[in-house]
């Protein structure tokens, strides 16, 4: 794995890119320059780090024969933080950074990674992009999942409130989101004791920025129109049923994009271990068609 910096086009920061190439073959290995013009990037979540993403990486990067890049989008591990008047423009802008500087065509998202990728298919040149679980406000559909208390906890540095807040609010821990306050407060207190309990908890000044972004970006369907590369927007099985709502009305209004439903798949897929996930987006980035969404009672796909 390469680990290096680029610089951000605004001229007030810098990210931090890991790339993950396919082995070689053979007793040589011959260094590629960084963007040679091929592979993937990977865009992650909000509370995290590229780090849970890598495995992810390296699965896809060995069905493609391809290099993935991941990186750190700002206020996290080696990157920038979050600069005065951060917004998806932000985002949009940096991830227009990443795909040239790698020279990478294709785009891999997750949650509010996939809310960037589908602001910036609207402008920026992609070849063709997959997303899970995007997190696209459309028509105010999201803003009951934002909690005000969430932002004047971590104002407060009540951490632990604000995390209780944030998993209730957005629903994506499954049957956890659901338990009451007080039993999520001390879930906090207990997961800060390891280290990516830990990382979360610091990160949560930046999941507020990230949902203002999206509550902030809140569009009609027909703002979409304007993407033209092929994107297939997936959904877990077990994931919150707004995300598949969210994709399934976009799937049907634009014509670049289509909708399939992962079975057995939670919110994390991504960062989950199996190969399901990461051959069924092997398989659009390929030119494989994106096979439809099952029915309820149907056999699991099997990929």
């Amino acid at each position: 794995m390469e680990t290096w910096t680029v610089r951000t086009d605004d001229g007030e920061g810098h990210l931090e890119l890991h790339t993950i190439r396919p082995a070689e073959q053979g007793p040589k290995r011959v260094p590629k320059p960084r963007g040679d013009g091929s592979g993937v990037v990977v865009v992650h979540g909000t509370l995290v780090t590229d780090t849970l993403y890598r495995p992810f990486a390296s699965k896809l990067g060995r069905l493609l024969g391809q290099p993935v890049h991941c990186y750190n989008r700002r206020g996290r591990a080696g990157s920038s933080p979050q600069p005065a008047g951060y917004s998806a423009a932000t985002e949009v802008a940096d991830l227009a950074t990443v795909l040239r500087e790698t020279g990478a065509s294709d785009v891999v998202a997750h949650s509010y990674g996939g809310f960037v990728a589908l602001q910036a298919a609207r402008s920026v040149p992609i070849r063709r992009m997959v997303t899970y679980d995007a997190a696209v406000s459309l028509s105010g559909n999201l803003n009951r999942r934002w909690r005000p208390e969430l932002e004047r906890s971590v104002a407060a540095g009540k951490l632990d409130d604000a995390w209780a807040h944030l998993v209730q609010g957005l629903g994506t821990a499954g049957p956890v989101s659901r338990l009451p306050l007080g039993a999520l407060r001390m879930l906090s207190i207990l997961s800060a004791r390891t280290n990516l309990g830990a990382e979360m908890r610091e990160l949560l000044p930046t999941a507020v920025a990230e949902m203002r972004a999206v509550l902030d970006a809140d569009a009609e369907i027909a703002d979409f129109a304007a993407i033209t590369a092929p994107t297939l927007m997936l959904s877990g099985g077990w994931s919150p049923a707004y995300f598949a709502g969210t994709g399934r009305q976009l799937a049907d209004a634009v014509p670049a994009l289509s909708f399939a439903v992962v079975p057995g798949q939670l919110h994390e897929g991504p960062i989950r271990p199996g190969n399901r996930l990461a051959l069924r987006v092997a398989r659009f980035l390929l030119g494989g068609a994106a096979a439809p969404s099952p029915e309820p009672g149907t056999a699991a796909d099997g990929g």
